[in-house]
Parts: C-alpha cells; structure tokens; sequence
C-alpha cells in the first residue's frame, strides 16, 4: 500500500510539473481506471504472494507466463485465431512451468507459490489488454497514476504497520521503492503499450525471470535447481523466439 500511494504521489507531482490535466475525458474512462487499479493491486498481491511461498526465482519465471497468455489471447480481440507457432510457445511455456513444479501437490508450498504467480499472471494479461485498447489514450505517467491510487486504496485496509514507527530508513527504502522501482518502469512499460502489440512488450519484458533469479542467487542466497534452470530456460527462450518473430515480421518489406 505504501509503495503504490508514493508511487501515486510521485506521478501526480510529474504531471502537475508537466502542466498536464489529470482529470480523465470521459466518465467511462474513471470507470475502466477503476478496474485497472484493481487488476494492478490483485497483481500485486499475488505476485509477491508466489515469490513468499516458493522463491523470487520460481515466483518470478511463473509468473512470466503472461506474456505468452497475450500472444494466445489478444489475436482473439481482433478477430483472428492465434498462429500454430504462437500456440507451440503457449505449449512450451506450460512444459517450462510444469518442470518448476517439484511436485503436483497443493499441500507444497512451491507448488502453490507456482499457482498463485500464474494466477498473478493472468490479472497482468488482463490488465495490459484492457489498458492497451481500453485506456491507450493516455500517457503512462497519467494512466499509472490512477491505477497505483486506486491499488494504494483497495490495500489500505490490510495496513497492519504504524506509518509513525517507520524508521528514517525504511522510509528512504519505501521512497526508493515507490519511485524509481514502481513509478518509473511501471510509467515506462504502460507508454510502451501505447506503441506496440501487447505481445511484443510482454516478450521482451520475459527477460526479467532471467536476471532476477540471478540477482536472488546472488544477494539472497537462494539456490537454483537444474528443474527450476530448465523450466526458465525454456520460458525465456520461447519468449526471445516470439520477439524475434514480432521484429521478423514489423520489419518486413511490404
């Protein structure tokens, strides 16, 4: 909750400093921002939900599972089916999942952490479409602000610490994590959906699993299976597959 409303605040200065309007055009719009919000904070939610039950690695790859959810879904939103290479991905990226799993029990936790970050998954999928051709006329700064005090509303209720006996350095961690790692890439990933197909910034936004079961590796010390390694490897690869293709194809001669 913290980190949305700093977040909120942070966007709302910027667009103020930018001589921007922050109200929204129409009444519907309000409307559709209110269901970004939501799908954000349930996201979020979840998303952290499955790094807590299993691992950041494993919680994050599962996760990642979205944007291949977009390349099988957002064909349907124009009309068309989803091509046989696009569903060979979907397929891939299931088996990479499925090798995560160390066992099919919901009484495991990592199994369950794998569940809730796909859960967290679709959410991301269905916010990404419903913004992308529901709400793309505005800018990220702007659309991000709605959504991260909307998400900083539905979760105040669940604030179980005393914003007074927070310390002056958990403070600066809470400002660092509200501005440069909410605020920003959030507003940066939403203008990119502006711009291009879902799809395209889903994929190549999958190289994320990769770096960041590193990172956990390095300054947490979680150990990375050769499951866990398999299973990332093919949902990072099919990911860098579909990318390419989308160049592939934008970049052909017409």
């Amino acid at each position: 909750m913290i980190r949305a409303a700093i977040a909120c605040l942070a966007l709302g200065l910027l667009i103020k400093a930018s001589r921007h309007p922050i109200r929204l055009r129409t009444l519907a719009d309000y409307g559709i921002a209110l269901i970004l919000g939501i799908l954000v904070g349930l996201h979020w939610v979840t998303y952290f939900g499955a790094m807590q039950l299993s691992s950041v690695a494993v919680g994050m790859i599962a996760f990642f599972s979205y944007p291949v959810m977009t390349v099988l879904i957002e064909p349907l939103l124009h009309r068309n089916l989803p091509e046989l290479k696009d569903i060979g991905s979907g397929l891939l990226v299931l088996l990479g999942i499925y090798l995560l799993i160390p066992e099919i029990n919901l009484g495991n936790q990592v199994t369950l952490g794998i569940l809730t970050g796909v859960l967290s998954a679709m959410l991301f999928t269905a916010r990404n479409l419903l913004q992308k051709y529901r709400f793309s006329g505005y800018g990220g700064a702007h659309v991000m602000f709605y959504q991260t005090g909307v998400a900083a509303l539905m979760l105040s209720p669940f604030l179980d610490t005393q914003l007074t006996s927070l310390s002056t350095e958990s403070w600066a961690l809470f400002l660092l994590l509200g501005v440069v790692f909410t605020a920003m890439p959030h507003t940066l990933f939403t203008s990119a959906l502006r711009h291009l197909k879902a799809k395209t910034v889903g994929l190549v936004a999958c190289l994320q699993p990769l770096y960041g079961a590193v990172f956990a590796y390095l300054f947490l010390g979680e150990k990375l299976q050769l499951s866990t390694l398999l299973g990332g490897t093919l949902i990072v690869a099919t990911a860098l597959f579909e990318t390419a293709q989308s160049h592939r194809l934008k970049n052909r001669p017409k």
